[in-house]
């Protein structure tokens, strides 16, 4: 864990990540969210479409990235912050570093798929030709707890799923074959 304590303004910052997270768990994508900040302002935003699409890499941090290089009309995001509800992966941290962002804020980490601190260290590595400075947990709790409702209720959608598909192969199998047809 890095930092504890944050100023009003990031808070606001990751409460609108948040409302991104919350837009994705509403049409049933995971509930990430990201929010890019240039000069004080909001200059891309996004959230979770990989379902909708069909498109792997629909993530809310390339979604917010690719919004922010169409406001600012670069590339380079040297300038900028963004704030994420979950720790981003491998691939959104390879878009991170090559936007040139400097600084990202995420929420929870992830332990399954994380690239900043649970299972790399993608964003600090000096190895590479741009390092970011992180700031980790901030609002994790509220970043967490989404993830945990969202990912609770899908099992409860699959386990719902697989019973009731095990309830209509019984019934076809205890079912009387209609013999009305036989002449």
């Amino acid at each position: 864990m890095r930092d504890t304590s944050y100023a009003p303004l990031q808070r606001h910052y990751m409460e609108e990540a948040l409302f991104e997270a919350d837009q994705a768990a509403l049409i049933g994508e995971v509930p990430i969210g990201a929010v890019i900040v240039h000069d004080g302002q909001i200059v891309g935003r996004g959230h979770n479409l990989r379902e909708h699409a069909n498109d792997a890499t629909l993530h809310a941090e390339v979604r917010a990235i690719e919004e922010a290089c169409a406001t600012l009309k670069s590339w380079r995001l040297e300038d900028c912050q963004l704030y994420v509800t979950i720790e981003p992966c491998l691939m959104c941290s390879g878009a991170i570093i090559n936007a040139r962002i400097p600084e990202v804020f995420y929420g929870a980490r992830d332990p399954k798929a994380g690239a900043v601190d649970s299972l790399y260290q993608t964003l600090t590595d000096d190895r590479l030709n741009h390092t970011v400075t992180v700031h980790e947990g901030l609002m994790a709790k509220d970043a967490g707890e989404r993830m945990v409702a969202f990912f609770k209720a899908a099992r409860k959608r699959q386990k719902a799923a697989k019973k009731a598909r095990k309830a209509k192969k019984l019934a076809k199998m205890t079912q009387p074959l209609d013999r009305s047809d036989e002449s």
